[in-house]
């Protein structure tokens, strides 16, 4: 057997102690956030074999909502089952949830801090290194032949230079790999994608029943809309945080393709139609969102805050506004723990039919193309001064980022201490 895609069962604790430390180092967006899970839970710790994990991304990159965190939810499931996604889901976003609330607080009061721009600096050119880490050992272990290849170059071509929607490179590899499943399984059936193997030491899964699936159904709807409901029922169908609420959610159920793709509309809903924001808080919420740890989609708490400041229901304008910030993260990230305990374990004892993980193992090859696009996107805007208007390169940045790539590809230095490394030198960086 080989032992390297044999995983271990850790205690509970172990694995709280481990999504307690990614919440604070989760920075990069998705391809950075699934680079630092895949790089501690498969490679190091081998907690999670690499079948299993790329199954259960192949998964989350089809449903609505942050990818990365319904990721991590996923496999806190796999290992300990509800309660082990409840907390790998929760704590992936409650350090980004209390550190934005505070800068939140910071931006409304004070303006911009400059030493927060500083340690960003430094950051993003170590997420770029990450990034592309990231892609290179997924590249690796999934692109056995020249049609995974094909797909993901296709993929990258399709999003960077046609601009193709997500949703539509994600389906497109589905649907190839479903038929090329059947008419050339030995081509799209990829030697590491799911064997016995994958089971050692993990627990069952759950059966996939009727009666579970509209249990976690109507817990999941009725923790979800609860908090909306109520806030229409005390301060009235025309306060802020219900409206808050309402649109947060229909946000989060459209959010295909990640925050990028959201955003815009969700931009322009605030500041056209409710009149929450003005432009240029657009922008400043999202230099703070990725500033902070956690998903970027996080930076919808940040408009849900300035709504509730501008326009409060409560007599205090800080409470009115923290608790509509609040409110637009319950409304984003509820509907991504209904999408996994639900439909996790059907997914699970789908692993052994071939022609399904034909179809994912296509996905896991277009998802290489989608990773490559966002580093490449991330590098120019952060390796290049003034992109796209300018070309001129950041000496500073880019040497960052090879001393991040280095450390991290050549001589296997642990991911959070990389970034702490590169977060301090742009904090040195911004007071020379």
């Amino acid at each position: 057997m080989d032992q390297t895609v044999s995983p271990t069962q850790p205690s509970f604790k172990e694995a709280l102690l481990f999504w307690l430390k990614l919440g604070f180092i989760s920075f990069g967006g998705p391809g950075g956030q699934i680079a630092i899970m895949h790089t501690e839970l498969v490679e190091k710790k081998k907690w999670i074999s690499e079948g299993r994990f790329l199954h259960a991304l192949n998964f989350c990159m089809l449903l609505p909502g942050p990818e990365a965190q319904q990721l991590a939810t996923y496999l806190g499931w796999l290992m300990h089952r509800t309660w082990g996604g409840l907390v790998a889901g929760l704590l992936f976003i409650l350090p980004s949830v209390f550190i934005l609330w505070a800068l939140s607080a910071v931006y409304v009061f004070f303006g911009h801090v400059p030493w927060i721009a500083g340690i960003f600096y430094g950051l993003k050119p170590a997420v770029v290194a990450v990034v592309v880490a990231a892609a290179w050992r997924i590249g690796q272990k999934s692109l056995k032949n020249s049609w995974m290849w094909v797909l993901a170059v296709s993929a990258f071509v399709s999003i960077f230079f046609l601009k193709a929607p997500f949703p539509l490179v994600v389906l497109s590899a589905l649907v190839m790999g479903l038929i090329g499943g059947r008419f050339r399984p030995d081509l799209f059936l990829t030697p590491s994608g799911h064997n016995t193997a994958d089971d050692t030491q993990l627990p069952a899964s759950t059966p996939p029943t009727a009666k579970r699936f509209f249990q976690v159904l109507l817990i999941g709807l009725s923790l979800w809309w609860s908090p909306v409901i109520l806030s229409g029922l005390i301060w009235g169908f025309e306060s802020t945080l219900f409206k808050a609420g309402l649109f947060f959610s229909k946000a989060a159920m459209v959010t295909f393709g990640g925050a990028y793709a959201v955003l815009p509309y969700v931009a322009q809903q605030a500041v056209e139609t409710y009149g929450w924001l003005k432009p240029e808080d657009v922008m400043a919420g999202m230099a703070l969102a990725e500033t902070t740890p956690g998903p970027l989609i996080m930076v919808l708490q940040f408009y849900g805050f300035l709504g509730g400041w501008n326009f409060p229901d409560l007599t205090s304008t800080f409470w009115a506004a923290s608790w509509t910030g609040f409110m637009a993260t319950w409304a984003t990230f509820a509907p991504c723990f209904l999408y996994i305990f639900a439909g996790a374990p059907y997914i699970e004892s789908l692993r052994h039919v071939k022609i399904l993980n034909a179809a994912l193992s296509a996905v896991t090859a277009a998802v290489v193309g989608v990773i490559l696009n966002l580093a490449l996107w991330l590098g120019l805007h952060t390796l290049l001064i003034g992109y796209p208007e300018s070309s001129a390169p950041d000496w500073i940045a880019i040497a960052i980022a090879l001393c991040s790539w280095i450390a991290l590809h050549h001589y296997k230095v642990d991911i959070m201490k990389v970034i702490a490394a590169a977060g301090l030198t742009g904090l040195v960086i911004s007071f020379l």
